[in-house]
């Protein structure tokens, strides 16, 4: 099997566009519908658009950067079995289309996390950034996550204190 290079894209609105990948030397990309909520079927259509968009620059779809699962699959409560059911329905639509390798992940409630999606590097260029104290103010004062306090050190929970005392409402909404 030959390895080919990808890159992972946010879609139309990432920063990153297709023209960029193309000058890394990358032939396909890796990525997903975002804008489909939570626990909806992709539809064939939409998969099309997406897939059509790319290709239209020289670059394949190659991968489906995870279908997202809806929660009460993770935790296995209301609906879960329904919810379940759209999933194999998005895959087998991401299938008609010709992509044949989806990754997923069951990370409870936020799926991924980072804490900043455009850190600032010492270069100038920008990362993507976790800290637990800001990952702490978020699941303590704004996601209010039962019990979340057990989850954290002292040392944690004092930081994220005083920071969700100093944070501004728009730092709090970002």
């Amino acid at each position: 099997m030959r390895l080919k290079q990808t890159f992972r894209w946010f879609g139309p609105g990432d920063p990153v566009s297709l023209q960029d990948i193309l000058q890394t030397g990358a032939s396909g990309v890796v990525t997903a519908l975002h804008q489909i909520p939570h626990g909806d079927v992709w539809p064939v259509e939409e998969i099309k658009k997406r897939k059509n968009s790319i290709e239209d620059t020289g670059l394949t779809w190659d991968v489906v950067e995870s279908v997202t699962i809806h929660e009460s699959i993770k935790t296995q409560t209301g609906n879960f079995q329904h919810y379940i059911d759209l999933y194999k329905q998005t895959l087998r639509n991401i299938a008609e289309c010709d992509i044949k390798i989806v990754t997923y992940n069951f990370m409870p409630v936020n799926d991924w996390t980072r804490t900043d999606l455009k850190y600032k590097m010492p270069d100038g260029s920008n990362a993507l950034y976790f800290n637990w104290f800001d990952l702490a103010v978020f699941d303590i004062y704004i996601l209010k996550r039962k019990d979340a306090k057990n989850s954290y050190s002292d040392s944690i929970l004092a930081e994220a204190e005083r920071r969700s005392n100093s944070y501004t409402q728009k730092q709090l909404e970002y």
